[in-house]
């Protein structure tokens, strides 16, 4: 029989985060406390008032005395499901903690009940592990899901034994999480995609191409730049090659593996392939060389079932209507997490964005869409997304020092990499995603019309070649419209003063 220890408790503080008044902390929250689980803290926690009023603040969801539940797991889970949506890691960890029989009781309490074979189907999928309950015969199928409060795919798979429809993002092996936000929804319905069309639609054609061209190049020294690495022309050009190609292979881990080899040019001092040791992102202890880790990778003895349930994921993703962003975010942002690789995993994590956006014709072959650029112009807040996942982690991850200085996780870690929630890294990439349609995309459009233009107008007047222009444009661009001095007296020492004054009168009337 299931214990009657009481699952809810008064807070005003909760594992340091203040909450907005006191009350009755219930949910998940109550249930990571009183089963001392070892999970993060969900992003929004949810407590009872005693003011009967309702509403939300940051990372809290306040609601009236009505909504309070029993203080039973049983029911304290029915409410978890119904406001604060499928939480797949707290889940797991409570499941696993659960004696068989103890589960058994608990999903009988109300068998016919949607949450009661909500839960049940997730027991089950989780663990892998079949109780011994009768298959249900009767009943409407019902959503896992809530997909008013979380994304999920259109198209789900039935369980006849729940009467269930299973319509979560991803597979056992690979599920992250994406909550319905106001700021989500409204990047959904301003349609990018139809924005980005119309307006390269009146482009012509040679400006387009030679936009994609500067722009591919743009995006490879960005991708680089984002790892403190500044390449050699030739480097960026073979990976902005691969960018080029982005959508054209299906994801097989024998092309994460290809890829990998194009961005790491010089092996000598990587151990190329897959991880066969831990991994970690930080630094090494000045004195004592030990790791001071920012990120700790999943476990190399784990990479087989993540990337396998990765790419399981990716394939369900690419058949299903969801947004071309949020997957890309969901595959992307899995695989930087999951870090697979010694070096290389933020180049190829990027390459995934294209991957999906062109395998989602949200993007197409040929035009390329600089999103690492824009992820460069908000590398603060591209941190403090990538720590928003892994900050959380170094706490509840177990770790020993190698005879190498590396790092070799003493405990299970797995589900922290594929039962995440992916919101935050999904606002994120929809913010650089509208960035690159409205501004970096136009901007180098803009400014290819006015070089032809501003080109032209020389064209008329003093017959340059084009290589000429292109240094002429190149020290006015440095001059902030002005030709230098030393230009005016070496390379252009041909133009009388009244020229140049006529030409910088131009340069400026065109390109400000």
């Amino acid at each position: 029989m299931m214990n009657n220890k009481h699952i809810s408790q008064r807070i005003s503080v909760f594992h340091e985060r203040i909450a907005p008044e006191e009350g009755t902390l219930v949910g998940y929250g109550a249930i990571i406390d009183s089963y001392n689980l070892n999970v993060p803290i969900p992003e929004t926690l949810t407590i009872i008032s005693d003011k009967k009023r309702q509403y939300k603040s940051e990372n809290w969801q306040v609601l009236t005395s009505r909504h309070l539940p029993e203080d039973t797991l049983y029911k304290q889970l029915v409410f978890a499901l119904k406001y604060e949506g499928v939480n797949l890691l707290i889940l797991k960890k409570l499941f696993e903690a659960l004696k068989k029989t103890e589960a058994k009781d608990l999903f009988q309490i109300e068998p016919l009940s949607k949450y009661n074979r909500k839960l049940w189907f997730l027991y089950e999928w989780l663990l892998s592990s079949r109780l011994e309950i009768d298959d249900l015969k009767k009943g409407n199928y019902v959503l896992l899901v809530d997909d008013k409060k979380q994304h999920a795919i259109s198209e789900g798979e039935k369980s006849n034994r729940h009467r269930i429809i299973n319509n979560l993002l991803g597979t056992r092996d690979f599920c992250p999480m994406i909550t319905k936000t106001d700021k989500l929804e409204n990047f959904i319905s301003s349609d990018l995609l139809s924005e980005k069309n119309n307006y390269l639609t009146g482009i012509k054609k040679d400006i387009l191409l030679r936009a994609s061209a500067f722009l591919l190049l743009k995006d490879s020294k960005a991708s680089f730049n984002i790892e403190g690495e500044t390449p050699l022309h030739n480097r960026a050009l073979r990976w902005g090659r691969a960018i080029g190609q982005a959508g054209k292979s299906n994801l097989t881990k024998n092309e994460l593996l290809r890829l990998q080899q194009i961005v790491i040019e010089n092996d000598r001092f990587v151990n190329m392939g897959f991880r066969k040791v831990g991994g970690f992102v930080g630094e090494h202890d000045r004195v004592t060389q030990e790791p001071i880790p920012e990120h700790i990778s999943a476990r190399h003895e784990d990479l087989e079932i993540l990337l396998d349930g990765l790419i399981s994921t990716h394939n369900l993703l690419l058949k299903d209507n969801l947004n071309a962003v949020l997957a890309a975010a969901i595959i992307a942002f899995g695989f930087v997490f999951i870090h697979p690789f010694e070096d290389g995993n933020g180049r190829i994590h990027r390459y995934l964005i294209h991957h999906i956006l062109t395998k989602k014709e949200f993007t197409q072959h040929g035009i390329i869409f600089p999103v690492s650029a824009s992820i460069l112009n908000h590398i603060e807040n591209y941190r403090e997304v990538l720590e928003s996942f892994s900050q959380p982690l170094l706490e509840l991850i177990e770790w020993d020092v190698t005879e190498r200085n590396n790092i070799k996780v003493l405990n299970e870690t797995i589900d922290y990499y594929r039962y995440f929630d992916a919101t935050k890294q999904a606002e994120f990439l929809f913010e650089c995603v509208q960035d690159t349609v409205k501004n970096i995309i136009p901007a180098e459009v803009l400014y290819l019309i006015n070089y032809d233009l501003f080109k032209q107008n020389l064209d008329d007047k003093f017959d340059m070649p084009d290589k000429t222009v292109a240094l002429l444009i190149g020290f006015l661009e440095q001059n902030e419209g002005k030709l230098s001095k030393r230009a005016r007296e070496k390379e252009f020492a041909q133009l009388t003063d009244e020229e140049v004054s006529e030409i910088e009168n131009t340069y400026n009337n065109i390109f400000s």
